[in-house]
């Protein structure tokens, strides 16, 4: 959203042994830690933010499991894997990602390997942690439909490697409560590599359609309601339905485009970010009844 204050401490690991260093010395220290991807999905509030921020952007490698015996894949660190051949493309169709790596380099990275599996994925935002944190994903599929195992860290400090069925994964909620995703193992699906490729390359041309991605936005405010209540409207028709799309306040604005999004023309503010989404909120239930979700998380501080 380019908006939002400052953090009191601002550490940047380069990989997932300083990520754990610099979890557990700041959780020692009685300070609070908040994790930092990319910023989607998130609004950051204006102010002081005390503590710890551990931004991922650095803790950002991928690359495919090797030929030797180990007991995961997360046991071949990245040096490991420069020099280990790994196995042909159709015998071990995976990737291990660090949790900073972006979601728009896996997806491509999978299509110039020719694995299917994240092409619904193409033109979502972020970091691997938060996307599987939050089972980010779209219409065309979620990022869980392809986690064969996720390292995750614990608020004690506790390193531990969960599977699919461990976490019981849900629309947009990993299920992975407080812990803090390292990295995960993704299991594609050899294919044709063109086919591959067009076939994400069609999904964004149909994105870049009805959503603003180009914009300064934080994603999807709000989860779809439950289509039986909703008469199977999405959250963003039914902004749309009651002609709230433009709405604005100060530099934020409701996307003239999605009524799903809220677009940052340059210079707006946290609190006028957060007054749209109450007021989209309040006008949604106060006409339809539906009490809509959000889908966004927010970083407050004692100004908010």
């Amino acid at each position: 959203m380019r908006v939002g204050g400052q953090a009191e401490w601002l550490l940047e690991p380069t990989n997932p042994d300083e990520l754990h260093r610099a979890w557990v010395v700041a959780r020692e220290a009685g300070m609070p830690v908040r994790m930092l991807g990319a910023g989607a999905d998130l609004i950051i509030g204006d102010g002081l933010h005390r503590g710890v921020v551990i931004a991922t952007a650095r803790v950002d490698r991928t690359f495919r499991p090797g030929t030797i015996d180990c007991e995961t894949p997360f046991d071949l660190g990245a040096d490991s894997m420069d020099r280990v051949a790994p196995a042909e493309l159709t015998e071990d169709p995976r990737l291990v990602a660090w949790c900073g790596a972006s979601l728009p380099g896996l997806v491509r990275k999978a299509g110039e390997l020719g694995w299917s599996g994240l092409e619904g994925l193409v033109g979502v935002p972020g970091k691997l942690g938060g996307a599987v944190a939050t089972n980010a994903g779209g219409r065309w599929g979620e990022i869980w439909e392809v986690i064969e195992t996720v390292r995750v860290l614990t608020p004690e400090g506790e390193v531990l490697d969960l599977d699919r069925e461990s976490c019981n994964p849900v629309y947009r909620d990993g299920r992975l409560g407080d812990r803090v995703v390292i990295g995960a193992v993704l299991r594609l699906r050899p294919a044709n590599k063109l086919e591959v490729q067009e076939k994400a390359r069609q999904f964004l041309l149909e994105k870049n359609a009805v959503q603003p991605v180009t914009e300064a936005c934080a994603g999807c405010i709000f989860k779809n309601p439950d289509p039986e209540l909703s008469d199977g409207r999405s959250a963003g028709r039914l902004i749309d339905s009651l002609g709230l799309k433009g709405m604005e306040r100060g530099a934020a604005i409701v996307s003239p485009l999605h009524g799903n999004f809220i677009i940052n023309r340059g210079g707006a503010r946290a609190e006028d970010v957060f007054w749209l989404v109450a007021e989209l909120r309040r006008r949604v239930a106060d006409e339809t009844g539906i009490e809509l979700q959000r889908e966004v998380r927010s970083w407050m501080t004692d100004r908010n």
